[in-house]
């Protein structure tokens, strides 16, 4: 990580909105509770958590569109979301955004897109993930957004997501890299072609190794980038390792191969923004999938074994 960020904005963003399955929303507690910001000081940064964003409750709503279920509310929420990660860029410091389900990255990818804009930065992401999350209203088989943000990050989709803060693409596809896909919906699939998107499923992992697949990545975003976002979803690691998760799939990175990701990135000193995603405490056991992200953050951060 670059030097000047040793602060640490967290913002809660507690989203349940873009998923079916409820207890998303009370993701940014359960990783309070297992010490989020205690792990960030004790790596020597200085912390500022600016608590939760209010969202409106789903009951309180009606799904208009079953192909974009709740997606006005989606959008609102996302431009306040948004235009702080980019307040906080301005500042010089670190956003850690902690969800709530991944239509956050609508949001986290806007916000960061919009601040590199302005100061004539090339934005790369690292999309650490079970699911590619390349759907759009068109494709999707629930109509559930968070299956979305990256298709409409790169300019696909509906246009109050792909045009949230009023431009698009946020993103260019060759400084992406997805890496832990492997689950992949039909109609999704061609999007992803299309796009040329550098996708590395765990088949790829289990045949070069998440260290030698890391390197290939880091190499690729140092000559082509000056600011690396990273989305982690928890999802992407394997169920037996954190069990509160809404779309488990099974055969999923191990607890050693998601930290040797992170730590590659605190390695390259490249990530300038970080979102956690999708931790589920109703379907956990005993907060151990937010116990287990605090560490891959951590690992993200900088914490080394020796």
């Amino acid at each position: 990580m670059q030097a000047n960020k040793r602060i640490v904005e967290i913002i809660g963003f507690p989203m349940d909105l873009g998923a079916d399955r409820r207890g998303v929303d009370m993701g940014p507690s359960a990783l309070r509770i297992a010490g989020i910001e205690k792990r960030l000081e004790n790596l020597g940064y200085d912390v500022i958590d600016h608590g939760d964003l209010q969202i409106q409750h789903r009951a309180q709503q009606k799904v208009i569109d079953t192909k974009l279920k709740y997606l006005d509310e989606i959008v609102k929420t996302g431009e306040v979301l948004a235009n702080r990660i980019q307040g906080v860029l301005n500042r010089g410091n670190f956003p850690l955004c902690i969800g709530g389900d991944h239509s956050m990255s609508l949001a986290s990818i806007a916000g960061v897109s919009a601040y590199c804009r302005d100061k004539n930065k090339r934005l790369g992401v690292l999309w650490v993930d079970a699911h590619p999350d390349m759907n759009t209203d068109q494709t999707t088989p629930s109509g559930n957004i968070h299956g979305m943000p990256m298709a409409a990050s790169l300019g696909y989709g509906h246009d109050k997501l792909t045009g949230l803060l009023g431009f698009s693409p946020k993103i260019k596809a060759e400084n992406c890299a997805l890496i832990g896909i492997r689950s992949i919906d039909i109609e999704e699939r061609k999007t992803i072609i299309d796009s040329g998107l550098e996708v590395y499923s765990m088949s790829k992992i289990d045949q070069l190794g998440v260290y030698n697949i890391m390197q290939k990545i880091i190499d690729k975003f140092k000559g082509n980038v000056d600011h690396l976002h990273v989305s982690f979803d928890v999802d992407s690691l394997d169920p037996r390792f954190v069990p509160g998760v809404g779309t488990p799939v099974a055969g999923g990175l191990s607890y050693r191969e998601a930290h040797m990701i992170m730590e590659s990135v605190a390695e390259s000193g490249m990530m300038c923004s970080l979102e956690v995603a999708e931790v589920n405490p109703i379907l956990d056991v005993q907060n151990q999938s937010a116990e287990t992200a605090v560490e891959i953050v951590a690992s993200g951060m900088g914490q080394i074994i020796i």
